[in-house]
């Protein structure tokens, strides 16, 4: 992998220096090299809301404040990887457009200074597997699309198009005129319209940054089979029912998931910006499931995936959240140089020594620390971890275990970027 992002060469001489500068740290750590210095990276999330003194609701329906204020947290807090705000933050428009319905947001289902609220539930029943099995476009058309945002209600009909031919497909473009089509499509267009100024906005913070010399912290996000299929299709009750009442369902679904997700990821990361990345890990903790099923359910398809996207330059990230400790000699089953592992509450050192040799590491200063700690607590855990894992030969971007909660006193995160800075030199 090249040192260089190729958004980094339209940049002045001087600010180009300092972007490769940073982006060089986080490439060294990528490819098991020795950076001059320990990386840090900030995942701010709606936490640039308290920083910025408005609410989280302001920040959804209000683009150029949130733009705005990450930037002031980017210039502030001066980390090597920037930004990480403005993709999780800016929504709000697009979600009352679309009518999205498997999210509860500030102002919307919360409170205004409440962030997201997944709302668990059965949006595929369990025996409609044969039917996304066989044509998933059209399953999503006439029944998962309708449930999960009201935008979509009134495209049933296009799902009949799939097999028509010749002259079938001349009779049946008469579903175009179809008035619950037609108002679908009225409603989704405004729902992209907002949707585009949204992308503009968040393209607009990534070039800004861009041009004060900071990679951005990914290049896309994507998601585990597994979670797709568990979160937003089964439920969780019901997921945890299939994996012994209709095991093989379950794995041909994920299969055909974990394609789709490849698919979807290569068409949205741009070329020439960052390639990582980020993949949030739901499902894969110790206490989810046994070791057994998360050798046969979880990791084969989330392993396909992941090399897939390395077969294609990506550099997959995933957040292994709450504590997988248990899984780190199965995860451990990917080439050198290749991934990064952010983890939440896994024991870094215990981390380290099982992937340190060919695998770079991300996090985890803890989100309770960081929330409820003191600006010593947290210099005592990044200063662990800097003495424990990046100075014995580990390969560490320093970051929070999460994106930081919203409680977190300013002060502590100005704590632990200048304690990466004191410590890991």
């Amino acid at each position: 992998m090249t040192s260089e992002l190729a958004i980094a060469q339209a940049l002045p001489p001087d600010i180009r220096e300092a972007f490769n500068k940073r982006w060089k740290r986080v490439d060294d750590c990528i490819n098991l090299r020795t950076p001059d210095r320990m990386p840090v990276a900030l995942v701010a999330g709606f936490w640039v809301a308290r920083y910025g003194g408005v609410t989280c609701r302001q920040l959804m329906y209000d683009y150029e404040t949130a733009n705005a204020i990450s930037e002031r947290v980017v210039l502030d807090f001066d980390p090597d990887l920037g930004g990480g705000s403005a993709p999780f933050i800016s929504w709000g428009r697009t979600f009352d457009a679309l009518d999205f319905k498997q999210l509860q947001w500030p102002g919307h289902g919360t409170g205004e200074d409440v962030p997201y609220q997944y709302i668990d539930h059965e949006y595929m029943k369990a025996d409609e597997y044969d039917e996304f099995l066989f044509d998933p476009t059209g399953f999503y058309f006439e029944k998962y699309l309708p449930r999960v945002a009201g935008a979509f209600d009134g495209l049933q009909p296009l799902a009949s198009l799939a097999g028509d031919c010749y002259f079938g497909i001349v009779g049946a473009s008469h579903i175009f005129q179809l008035a619950g089509v037609v108002s679908a499509f009225e409603r989704l267009k405004q729902a992209g319209e907002e949707a585009m100024q949204s992308f503009a906005a968040i393209g607009g913070f990534s070039q800004r940054i861009a041009q004060l010399g900071y990679p951005p912290v990914a290049g896309g996000g994507a998601e585990a089979p597994y979670d797709v299929l568990a979160d937003y299709m089964r439920g969780a009750k019901n997921m945890m029912m299939d994996l012994y009442r209709r095991p093989d369902k379950v794995l041909a679904a994920l299969d055909k998931i974990g394609t789709m997700i490849l698919k979807r990821t290569l068409a949205r990361v741009q070329p020439g910006g960052s390639p990582i990345v980020i993949i949030p890990i739901h499902w894969a903790p110790d206490n989810f499931m046994s070791q057994k099923q998360f050798e046969k359910f979880f990791w084969p398809s989330f392993r396909k995936l992941m090399m897939g996207m390395i077969d294609h330059g990506l550099v997959p990230m995933p957040l292994w959240e709450a504590d997988c400790t248990r899984r780190l000699e199965t995860i451990a089953d990917m080439p050198a140089g290749k991934c990064i592992y952010w983890f939440e509450n896994t024991d870094m050192v215990r981390a380290f020594e099982v992937l340190g040799d060919h695998i770079a590491l991300y996090g985890n200063v803890s989100a309770s620390t960081l929330a409820t700690g003191t600006p010593d607590a947290v210099d005592a855990e990044v200063r662990h971890l800097a003495e424990n894992v990046f100075h014995k030969g580990g390969k560490l971007i320093l970051s929070g275990s999460t994106t930081l909660p919203e409680e977190t006193p300013v002060e502590n995160v100005r704590a632990m970027i200048q304690a990466a800075r004191k410590y890991g030199s």
